[in-house]
Order: C-alpha cells, then structure tokens, then sequence
C-alpha cells in the first residue's frame, strides 16, 4: 500500500474518530438539556404540593435552594459542553479538509497516471503501427 493510501486510511479514520465524539457531545447536551426540563417540572410540582399542604410548605424552601444549585450546575455543565462541540465541531471540519486534501492529491496522482498509461500505450501502438507499414513496404519493395 503507498504512504498516501496510508495517510487516507489514517485521516480517515481520525476524521471517524471526531465525527463520534461530536455525536457524543451532542448526547450529553441533549441528556443536560432533558434533565433542565425534568428539573423544572419537578419544581412546578414542588411549588403545587407546597401550596396544598402547610407541612410541604414549610420544606419548600429549602427545597428551592437545592433546586436553584442545581439548576446552576446544570447550566454549568450545558456551557461546557456546548463550548466541546464548538471545538469539536472544528476538528471534524479541519481533519474533513485534510482528509479532501489528500484524497485530491491521490486523485490528481490517479489521473496523471492513467494519462501516462494512455500515451505509453499509444506510442505503442504508433511504434506497431509503423513497423507493420514498414514491413508492407518492404514486402512491395522486395516482390
């Protein structure tokens, strides 16, 4: 196999490699984005069940504190991924130029040969060519 089909399968292969982790990522934000809503229904409950019952009422509070907490570090985690996807997103961009770069060159390297091919073919068939003349000649010459 020649180093430029190696680099191919290589670039390839790392272009792969970010496309999942990007998927991944995108996972994950989906899964925090799920968790926000889920957060905030339980909330809506919470508030319901507090106005209903004096005993829920008076744990309410501090059930507020430790949903806002988490609510913070569920925004938190959301920024973080978000700003890995941006990053992410231009690694599978660069590594997909790379990856076009070389296989543009292995294509151009492609046709340059088969061109070569061609013409070493037909110089062949020129150089056949002519020696069939030369010996119809010859044989008209000689009889």
């Amino acid at each position: 196999m020649s180093a430029l089909k190696t680099l191919i399968r290589t670039h390839r292969w790392q272009l792969d490699e970010r496309r999942r982790y990007l998927v991944d990522l995108e996972t994950l934000a989906a899964r925090l984005r799920a968790d926000a809503v889920r957060l905030h229904e339980e909330a809506e409950a919470e508030a319901r069940a507090a106005g209903l019952s004096p005993e829920a009422a008076t744990a309410y509070p501090g059930f507020v504190r430790s949903l806002i907490e988490r609510r913070r570090q569920l925004d938190r985690s959301v920024a973080e991924v978000d700003a890995q996807i941006a990053e992410a997103r231009l690694a599978v961009s660069a590594a997909f130029e790379e990856l076009k770069r070389y296989e543009l060159v292995a294509a151009n390297r492609e046709r340059e040969n088969r061109r070569r091919l061609a013409q070493r073919d037909q110089r062949d068939a020129d150089a056949l060519g002519l020696q069939m003349h030369g010996r119809k000649v010859a044989a008209g010459a000689g009889g």
